[in-house]
């Protein structure tokens, strides 16, 4: 199959079988919120946030020199080899310093955690070549079925654990479900890979030299997602960290539908189009512009019924988080460029300017950390988080101008549109025919008005691009042709 087939093949799978995990995601996460102690969020988000910080570290780019188009990486064979050989070394240095780090600095329950994970995390970490493989196939079928598989299991485990005796636990088990089941799904059942040691001087010399320039903006990136977690969790505590990190993943899981398909074909995508600057310009506005408009949808419609979608579905412990929740929905609208942004720039072959361009992020953040979050709390944080989204897409975009051929107005100018359209019914409605106090029926009014006014002025200003792209779309799928 060409790249495009393929590619929209991949998405396809990945975006299909989103459609079952997400909503058992969302099921879990509102299940254990209303099941389980709010500090217990934090204490968790917090172990994991410096997991994540410290494994930035030793993951020293290598997966960006892996999916990166080289001489050093052209046979695929041999190049996989090197990269299990070199993720088993780093990632074994990684496991043993945050073990002995757990056992000297931390304790229970957070020293429990931090065990658990690192040792998991480790043999997930190590035994993950085959999902890179296949991502740099740009064939996600095989993916999508053991993440959908994952994610059933984790959510049945976790809640009747909840049920049972709530406790850390009940997260804890997650991080077992996904490492049996990686094992099964990609080395004992028609293997992707089997485990083989690899190395090559030439080669080595490479994946480092590639991973140098690429590790920075790597753990950057990891440090802007990550780095706000542990701030709250050292300076305002677990129940802060519990609202904050909730009040982020909800905001962000119905945009996951496309966003998590897209990206994952965005990297090998845009790497076998790198010489070719019409084909990646195309590529580039497609994938985009269908990420501006799901991320501009799903943020609206998210802010409208915030109020009353914690009321109803997560119970009136979490009401603290609401105001944190809106101003969370700014960053949904734009964060799905961010991983797309930074796909092609890499391939490309320029991480450095990913590396700048976090720098300035990371210190837009840890200025905000203590200046807006310090005064403000969770909200100043979420405000900080909105701002620092922002200054790294229009940096990114600014830089891509360079090598890639698209108009921002075609890319923003009708979703905004649509988005300020949407809002003004809704308002209109909420000032002028105000309903009576009942969550759930407001709940679907607002849902129809802002759904009725942004889809409406998309399909009337696009309608020839969807009817277009959605042909595209089915013919790929093979849909026509059978």
């Amino acid at each position: 199959m060409d790249v495009a087939t393929r590619s929209v093949q991949s998405t396809a799978w990945s975006a299909v079988l989103n459609l079952i995990r997400l909503p058992v995601g969302l099921i879990q996460s509102i299940i254990l919120a209303r099941l389980l102690p709010v500090e217990l969020f934090g204490i968790y988000g917090g172990m994991v946030a410096l997991l994540m910080l410290s494994g930035a570290i030793f993951d020293f780019g290598l997966s960006d020199a892996y999916f990166h188009r080289s001489s050093e990486t052209d046979d695929e064979s041999s190049a996989t080899r090197i990269y299990f050989t070199l993720r088993l070394i780093l990632n074994t240095i990684w496991a043993l310093g945050l073990l002995v780090f757990g056992c000297i600095f931390l304790n229970d329950p957070r020293r429990l955690v931090l065990i658990v994970l690192t040792i998991t995390s480790f043999f997930s970490r190590v035994i993950d070549v085959p999902r890179q493989l296949l991502t740099r196939r740009i064939q996600q079928r095989r993916l999508a079925i053991l993440d959908t598989y994952t994610t059933i299991a984790v959510a049945v485990i976790s809640i009747a654990i909840a049920i049972w005796r709530p406790s850390i636990w009940a997260m804890l088990a997650s991080s077992f479900i996904s490492l049996i089941l990686s094992i099964v799904m990609l080395y004992l059942w028609k293997p992707v890979w089997k485990i083989q040691f690899g190395w090559d001087l030439k080669a080595v010399r490479y994946f480092l030299g590639f991973g140098r320039r690429a590790v920075i903006g790597s753990m950057l990136g990891i440090a802007i997602d990550h780095i706000d977690d542990l701030w709250i969790n050292i300076f305002l505590g677990d129940r802060s960290l519990g609202y904050y990190s909730r009040a982020y993943r909800f905001a962000t899981y119905p945009r996951d539908i496309l966003t998590i398909p897209i990206n994952n074909v965005a990297q090998p995508l845009y790497s076998e189009l790198k010489y070719d600057r019409i084909r990646l310009s195309k590529a580039f506005f497609r994938l985009n512009a269908m990420l501006v408009r799901l991320g501009f949808l799903l943020g609206g419609w998210l802010f409208l019924i915030a109020p009353q979608f914690i009321n109803l579905l997560l119970g009136n412990q979490w009401l603290p988080m609401l105001r944190t929740f809106q101003l969370m929905l700014a960053y949904a609208l734009f964060d799905p460029l961010k991983t797309t942004l930074t796909s092609v720039i890499i391939a490309i072959g320029k991480p450095e300017k990913v590396s700048l361009f976090r720098g300035i992020q990371l210190g837009i953040l840890i200025l905000g950390l203590f200046t807006l979050g310090s005064k403000f709390g969770i909200e100043g944080v979420a405000i900080v988080i909105d701002i620092m989204v922002l200054a790294g897409i229009i940096l990114a975009l600014i830089f891509v101008k360079g090598y890639i051929d698209f108009s921002y107005q075609r890319l923003f100018s009708i979703p905004v549109l649509a988005l300020i359209t949407g809002i003004g019914l809704t308002s209109i409605q909420i000032l002028l025919f105000p309903i009576a106090q009942n969550d759930a029926i407001i709940f679907l009014v607002r849902t129809l008005i802002f759904g009725f006014g942004y889809l409406g002025i998309l399909g009337l200003m696009e309608k020839d691009e969807i009817r277009k792209y959605g042909y595209q779309f089915i013919t790929y799928l093979g849909i026509l042709n059978k």
